[in-house]
């Protein structure tokens, strides 16, 4: 994990003498006292920092030293102030000196000297105390001490806001929501930071306030917001920018406290002056009024109007650009939130939201701006009576197929559908229907995205969509192989003829597989559960499949199989199971030949095969004819051995009456004639060229099943005794064609010596090859005609009365 020098360095600052560490403190302290402290001083604290931290016990560092430690917080080197606050979080306070921040040096604050202050609180008290002494200071006026403390402030509240929001009192609330509308909305108009108007006679008695500028250079007319420019800014412009910055995260985290006193305070100067307010005053000033919460809540929905309308501009920088693009997803996010806290501001916010929707909507850069919109309108359309189709348009239908290559709107869309998951299917009937789109964003990047989907996958499957979607994840490998052709035509020459270019790439531009590209490129479900020539799509993009975009997304698919059918068990009648069943052996055959994809699958379809018959056995009676043509076929047992084993054993185990009264003897009769020539084949004869041995399993799961029908049949039980004993004299006279290794050869031949003794007593071979349903699902200690339940209530009784 480390190199050799650092295991070193650990290792000395490990072991380091107690006589030594003193000498060490001694010599720092001396370095501390000096005014310049240099790069000596520095090298000392690093090493400290690396004996405090190696060592699993905390140590208690010298008065004097931790002293000056404490003191070069406030240095003016950052360096400085980063290492003394890691040294002393890896120290125990001294005695008293807990929170030694009163409100004489709160202004002394800064980010980290606050780190050290919250690692040093021990109770929520103390963080009640240090939220008391944060808020003091923020009342106090300019005049009454050093104006660069509240910039740092806001953060350490925010902190505190984010660890421990129970610590902060009502009154608290109160405090800071007032100075909060005060920061967002009366922020000073004028540039700071010693801007001039400029001219020749500029100088301190000439200068003028300069006001602050829009993005597109044009003198602000409003109130200052975080997209005013300017070439500074004044203290309570930057607490505005800290405000806007923590105001969400401030009226979620107390949406559910009460509004607090609704008294006018006339010590803040945002509200209204005089002790008598006449009624007239009290109309124009309405908003005044409002309790603390309420005023905050008008003053952010201002603020963020505001913003929407500066976010109109053209900006002169591209970094000004981005930035508008970010203030508008705050913003939209906190209309919502104020929203959802006051559903009487819904009407007054969706005309400037629409309005937003409809200039942005056409432009793809602006996608992760929507998101927030979508939410919006997910929220509150309901309400205002709004068409939202328009919306999930373009969020589940453009975003997915043109952006399906930007991670970080991925990411994003895909949190926004967990997030809403429930309120999707029941507002947004295309939700379900955009599987084809969404899963565009899994076959680009599969890593990345695979735990979401695990999480989307289950809202997907519907009656409806099951079918299509069940192919769908089966030619996600070929989909992502798809998207690579689609931006790489857009940006490679197409080849001349003779040149060595992409064979998929050029079927990809031909206008004769167009068709094969376009569904796999569809946007909504429902134009199809497949295509027809998927074989001649597997031979296009046969190249693609060492592809690594291609390989990664193919081994998400089994992972989502398994979602997928534990969930349709849920959501499916009888009718489709059957029809998943026929899918499952169809598509068996049909996949993109990836190395260990078709091997993964099939044991997906297996494991899922079972425990649909097992659910609903009579489902190997609707479908005998398509099960009995797939295990007829000589050449699954060399291509498909796991499922192909897996229907043998479901034919011999369900195929009964006592399953489906169905079954009839010539339905067995026809199912052993087929299992039997099976095996007879491949036990006759050696494997065809290019195939290995068969597998010893997929034999005796043969015999095993032939035994099974003829116990049912009792006028086949001398055919499968014959072959049984032909085996066996094969199997002594040594070595045979089918069957290479001797161990399995032996297994094979004592299973069918087993067979054939059951199959002697066909009553007893019934019993044991088809046993009743009450032995293998017993319930002895329920059966009341029985002595058990007797026996375990007297013994219940006895150990109780202990």
């Amino acid at each position: 994990m480390y190199s050799h020098g650092s295991e070193s360095l650990i290792k000395q600052a490990r072991e380091i003498q107690e006589s030594e560490l003193q000498k060490f403190y001694s010599r720092l302290v001396k370095q501390l006292q000096v005014k310049e402290l240099g790069h000596e001083t520095v090298d000392s604290l690093q090493r400290l920092h690396l004996i405090l931290s190696a060592t699993k016990y905390t140590r208690t560092l010298p008065s004097e030293l931790q002293k000056r430690l404490s003191s070069l917080l406030s240095s003016p080197s950052e360096q400085l102030q980063v290492l003394s606050s890691a040294v002393l979080r890896e120290t125990l306070p001294l005695s008293g000196q807990e929170l030694n921040y009163n409100q004489d040096n709160i202004s002394q604050l800064n980010s980290h000297a606050a780190a050290l202050l919250l690692s040093q609180t021990g109770s929520r008290a103390d963080l009640s105390s240090l939220c008391a002494q944060l808020l003091r200071s923020l009342e106090s006026r300019p005049s009454e001490g050093p104006s660069h403390s509240l910039t740092h402030t806001l953060p350490i509240l925010n902190t505190i806001l984010t660890h421990s929001p129970e610590c902060l009192t009502e009154d608290h609330m109160t405090l800071l929501s007032k100075k909060l509308v005060d920061w967002l909305r009366y922020a000073s108009i004028t540039q700071g930071g010693g801007a001039s108007s400029g001219g020749f006679f500029t100088g301190p008695r000439s200068r003028q306030p300069v006001p602050i500028a829009e993005l597109d250079g044009t003198v602000s007319g409003d109130f200052f917001t975080v997209l005013c420019v300017g070439q500074g800014f004044t203290e309570d412009q930057w607490m505005n920018v800290y405000s806007f910055s923590m105001l969400r995260h401030w009226l979620l985290t107390y949406h559910s406290v009460s509004n607090g006193n609704t008294a006018v305070d006339s010590d803040d100067r945002s509200e209204v002056d005089g002790s008598v307010v006449s009624m007239v005053s009290a109309t124009s000033s309405s908003s005044r009024l409002l309790p603390p919460k309420e005023r905050l809540r008008e003053k952010a929905f201002q603020y963020c109007q505001r913003l929407i309308e500066q976010s109109d501009r053209k900006a002169h920088k591209r970094t000004d650009t981005e930035l508008q693009k970010a203030c508008l997803v705050e913003a939209v996010c906190i209309l919502d939130c104020v929203c959802v806290e006051d559903t009487s501001l819904v009407y007054r916010a969706f005309p400037c939201i629409k309005a937003l929707f409809g200039r942005l909507s056409s432009d793809l850069s602006f996608a992760r701006v929507m998101l927030p919109l979508a939410q919006f309108y997910l929220n509150h359309g309901e309400m205002a009576a709004v068409d939202c189709e328009c919306v999930w348009k373009l969020v589940i239908g453009r975003f997915p197929a043109e952006l399906f290559n930007d991670p970080f709107l991925a990411h994003e869309l895909l949190r926004f559908l967990r997030l809403n998951l429930e309120s999707l299917q029941l507002r947004v009937p295309q939700y379900t229907r955009s599987f084809p789109n969404l899963l565009k964003l899994l076959a680009w990047d599969s890593p990345a995205v695979v735990d979401d989907f695990v999480d989307l996958l289950p809202s997907l499957v519907t009656a409806g969509t099951a079918v299509e979607l069940l192919h769908t994840l089966l030619d996600l490998p070929c989909l992502s192989a798809t998207l690579v052709l689609q931006l790489r035509s857009t940006c490679l020459p197409i080849s001349e003829p003779g040149g060595r270019g992409l064979l998929s790439l050029d079927a990809f531009r031909s206008p004769s597989y167009r068709g094969l590209f376009l569904f796999l490129l569809r946007g909504e479900a429902g134009s199809g559960d497949t295509i027809d020539r998927l074989s001649t799509l597997h031979e296009l993009l046969a190249e693609a499949a060492d592809w690594p975009r291609v390989i990664q997304c193919s081994q998400t698919v089994p992972v989502l199989l398994h979602i997928f059918f534990n969930k349709v068990i849920m959501v499916a009648d009888k009718k489709l199971l059957a029809h998943l069943i026929l899918v499952q052996l169809e598509r068996s055959s049909l996949l993109l030949n990836i190395p260990n994809y078709i091997k993964e699958i099939h044991r997906v379809f297996s494991c899922h095969l079972l425990r649909l018959c097992e659910l609903h056995p009579s489902l190997v009676v609707d479908q005998s004819h398509e099960l009995l043509e797939f295990a007829g076929t000589t050449a699954n047992v060399y291509s498909k051995e796991e499922i192909y084993t897996h229907v043998v054993w479901v034919l011999g185990e369900y195929l009964s009456v006592s399953c489906d009264s169905r079954c009839s003897v010539k339905l067995i009769t026809s199912c052993f004639e087929a299992l039997e020539a099976v095996l007879f084949e491949i036990t006759s004869s050696a494997p065809p060229p290019g195939a290995g041995h068969p597998a010893p399993r997929v034999v005796t799961t043969l015999m095993s099943a032939l035994a099974k029908l003829a116990s049912r049949s009792h006028d086949l039980i001398p055919r499968v005794s014959l072959f049984l004993s032909k085996l066996r004299t094969v199997a002594r006279g040594g070595s045979v064609a089918w069957c290479s290794n001797e161990e399995d050869l032996v297994a094979i031949v004592t299973r069918g010596e087993e067979l054939w003794s059951l199959l002697k007593a066909p009553g007893v071979a019934q019993s044991v090859l088809t046993p009743p349903l009450h032995v293998t699902t017993p319930q002895w200690h329920r059966d009341t005609n029985v002595a058990m339940p007797l026996r375990l209530r007297a013994l219940t009784s006895l150990t109780h009365s202990q």
